[in-house]
């Protein structure tokens, strides 16, 4: 039961992950479209960021995450096996003001937490949606799908203490689900690449 409370409590974020890759292909706000580095390189030749890094896809992170947060807060509203099973609401009151906040603290998570990762990776040289080697490639699968979760289950912390072990098993699991939806998404064509 525990892995479906820990679904059930991150539900929003996975929409909202899948629904801004939809978001960032739609040909409208394209002013938004521009990366958020601005192009700029850095002393050593290299982008800061690159080009999959956009103001569009920033911006749909944060205001699906919070859609879709105060979304599923009515829905669990209005029953209440979801609600007694959403880590959100042991600790507070499923309210349009609570979960419009954590929404958009989910989002702002999410969009921030991808952004070290992809300076690290153009500082290593390894091109926007590329990996390395088998190794390295997998760390670095792993790194790219572990690091937005990282900032959700964050975030998640504040809402629902957790001990540390619990944090990693949920980081584990959250990680894992990305790469399976990131698969989905590229059968779907919506992903450049799988990883």
């Amino acid at each position: 039961m525990i892995v479906a409370e820990m679904y059930l409590t991150l539900l929003p974020v996975i929409i909202a992950g899948s629904f801004n890759m939809i978001w960032c292909k739609l040909p409208f706000l394209k002013a938004l479209q521009k990366p958020m580095d601005g192009g700029e390189v850095l002393r050593d030749g290299k982008r800061i960021f690159g080009d999959n890094k956009t103001w569009k896809g920033f911006a749909g992170m944060v205001v699906l995450g919070t859609v879709f947060t105060v979304a599923w807060g009515l829905i669990s509203g209005a029953s209440a096996f979801l609600e007694a099973h959403n880590f959100m609401y042991r600790n507070y009151a499923n309210t349009v003001g609570y979960n419009a906040l954590a929404g958009t603290l989910f989002g702002l998570a999410y969009a921030v937490f991808e952004l070290p990762n992809s300076f690290i990776k153009r500082r290593l040289g390894i091109e926007p949606g590329k990996k390395r080697g088998r190794l390295s490639g997998a760390v670095n699968v792993f790194f790219d799908q572990a690091d937005s979760v990282i900032g959700c289950v964050l975030v998640l912390s504040f809402f629902y203490p957790m001990r540390p072990l619990f944090f990693i098993a949920y980081v584990l699991l959250g990680a894992a689900t990305h790469i399976v939806i990131n698969m989905l998404l590229y059968l779907l064509k919506l992903r450049k690449n799988m990883f």
